[in-house]
């Protein structure tokens, strides 16, 4: 026979936290290191901006021992960039 109150969780059980925090909870993710191909082993990389676009900024990790591209990343603008053209 259970002891908790209708609607109440039993003791012990945690409520899992509301979706949106979760989802942010992984937004911003940094590379530390990453497979060269070139080292043929995991290395720590460097992260260097390669543009600035209207819908984000494009970003480049470079092996820190050869130099080599290993990946790319897009971060999201926050505030949308609105170009205006007038003729």
């Amino acid at each position: 026979m259970s002891r908790s109150r209708p609607g109440n969780p039993p003791y012990g059980r945690r409520q899992a936290p509301p979706a949106q925090e979760e989802d942010r909870q992984f937004d911003e993710l940094e590379a530390s290191s990453l497979f060269c191909p070139k080292c043929k082993t995991a290395v720590p990389v460097r992260k260097r901006l390669l543009l600035v676009l209207p819908e984000g900024e494009r970003y480049e990790y470079l092996c820190s021992y050869c130099f080599t591209s290993v990946g790319r990343k897009v971060k999201e603008a926050t505030n949308k960039i609105q170009l205006i053209h007038t003729a």
